[in-house]
């Protein structure tokens, strides 16, 4: 039988607080009896202290015990008339005005007319006992000094005999035995208020801990269907706050990846789709006899292809980024001058385009732990952004700046800038700022996207701003090793 997780923590809380509540009511109930027969038998040897003061009265009459021992009805005498008197806060009982019995001794009837006997004296078998002052026994029951309670009779301070108290193995007197039963019973209710008080808290503690647990189950179940915009209450601070948290922040961050999955997929057939649709098109005007197979519509099917080409393969840097498999080389090189060679290498595309490219690098003696192929593809992707995005007459500024640690390159072109909304998204995946002006200048949003991925492979950083009273700002920043 499959138990669930509340009734075992609705058991666990009840158990525990039963255990605790019985062990305390048992405890209580036992100290609480053994300290109300130790006060019971204190204010006995209470008691003593008349029969201590005529005893003393008797040797000093008789210069000694001898007459006790011979005459143990005197002893008998002396102790009947002790028990006859009320014990410390306990009055004579009023008799009766018709003459019965008295209240707690009830008449079983008594032949001839007597008077049933006197309880025992201190309520129980013979219970005192007589010692000299070397303990040995001059009236009353036999007891050994030793398992007695023993009160001194001194005579000019010295000891001259003991009166000894057997303790009494249960409560005897009827108001003692009252009280003890008063207070077990209130023990007892104490103990069934108190358990009735841990069943509630158990079964408030147990639906308060778990309901975080069936609200994550629930949003667990939603995620797997697919419902990345649930969200879960954070109920409080503490272990429990802090999953709910977690389970927040990774349905966002779900919910993200699949908005940017659905973009992916939408985005890539837009790609595709383009290309596809003109070389269709073409093909099927030579087909029908519209076009002639000419070197113009061969170059142009060509294009065409090498776009898709060059789409696949930018697709494949970025799925390979994106598994940690994109192929980076570990060796030492200087990142400047791989992208002042770079940078020679476009200065006859910029100037044919009406772009000025202005090189401020100071070719510093720095080396890192890298991949001059994969720097190169960054510095180009860079620099075709800015080919076909600065508006002409422009120019490219690149400067370095750098430390004994990390080496920061600039590229600043001369505009137009970015929109402030777009600059976080520059980087993305077929992400364009001008949809229409991108697709004719032949970008496919994929070279940022690339460089980032580089960059992040490198140990590096990128990001993008707008210059103040310029265009766009992109910054890269790289890890340097100590020469």
């Amino acid at each position: 039988m499959k138990i669930r997780l509340i009734h075992k923590v609705f058991a666990s809380f009840l158990g525990t607080s039963l255990f605790i509540v019985t062990s305390m009511v048992a405890v209580s109930a036992f100290y609480s009896s053994q300290n109300f027969a130790d006060y019971v038998n204190r204010v006995e040897m209470e008691r003593l202290n008349s029969l201590v003061s005529k005893l003393k009265d008797e040797y000093l009459a008789h210069e000694g015990w001898e007459h006790l021992r011979k005459d143990p009805r005197l002893w008998q005498s002396l102790v009947r008339s002790e028990a006859e008197l009320p014990a410390p806060g306990r009055p004579f009982p009023a008799p009766p005005p018709d003459g019965g019995p008295l209240p707690g001794r009830p008449n079983m009837g008594t032949p001839l007319g007597r008077e049933p006997p006197p309880p025992p004296p201190f309520g129980g078998p013979p219970r005192l006992t007589l010692f000299d002052g070397r303990q040995r026994l001059v009236a009353g029951h036999p007891h050994p000094a030793t398992d007695l309670s023993l009160q001194a009779i001194k005579v000019e301070e010295e000891i001259v005999g003991w009166v000894g108290l057997a303790r009494a193995p249960h409560l005897s007197h009827p108001l003692d035995v009252e009280f003890a039963q008063q207070q077990t019973r209130a023990l007892s209710l104490i103990g069934v208020a108190t358990l009735a008080c841990a069943i509630l808290v158990s079964l408030f503690l147990s639906r308060h801990l778990l309901r975080p647990i069936r609200q994550l189950t629930a949003g667990t179940l939603a995620l797997s269907r697919r419902q990345f915009d649930t969200r879960l209450p954070i109920p409080s601070r503490d272990e429990l706050g802090q999953l709910a948290t977690a389970f927040n922040t990774m349905a966002q961050a779900l919910e993200q990846y699949e908005q940017m999955r659905r973009q992916w997929l939408s985005d890539i057939a837009h790609e595709v789709r383009t290309p596809l649709a003109i070389l269709r098109a073409e093909v099927e005007a030579m087909q029908d006899g519209v076009r002639q197979v000419t070197e113009e519509t061969l170059a142009s099917l060509h294009a065409e292809v090498l776009h898709l080409s060059n789409l696949i393969d930018d697709l494949h840097q970025l799925s390979s980024a994106d598994s940690a498999m994109l192929a980076i080389k570990r060796e030492p090189i200087n990142p400047v001058a791989v992208l002042q060679a770079t940078l020679r290498s476009f200065q006859t595309r910029f100037k044919e385009r009406g772009l000025r490219l202005e090189d401020a690098l100071n070719l510093p003696e720095v080396v890192m732990v890298g991949d001059d192929d994969r720097l190169k593809q960054l510095f180009a992707n860079i620099l075709e952004n800015a080919l076909r995005y600065v508006e002409v007459p422009g120019v490219l500024k690149v400067w370095e700046e750098h430390t004994a640690e990390e080496l920061t390159l600039h590229f600043v072109d001369s505009g137009p800038g970015v929109p402030e909304v777009s600059l976080e998204r520059l980087f993305d995946r077929l992400y364009r700022v001008d949809e229409a002006r991108t697709r004719e200048q032949g970008g496919s949003g994929l070279g940022l996207a690339i460089g980032k991925s580089i960059v992040a492979a490198l140990g590096g950083r990128i990001k993008a701003a707008n210059a103040p009273g310029a265009g766009l700002w992109i910054e890269i920043r790289l890890p340097l090793q100590p020469i």
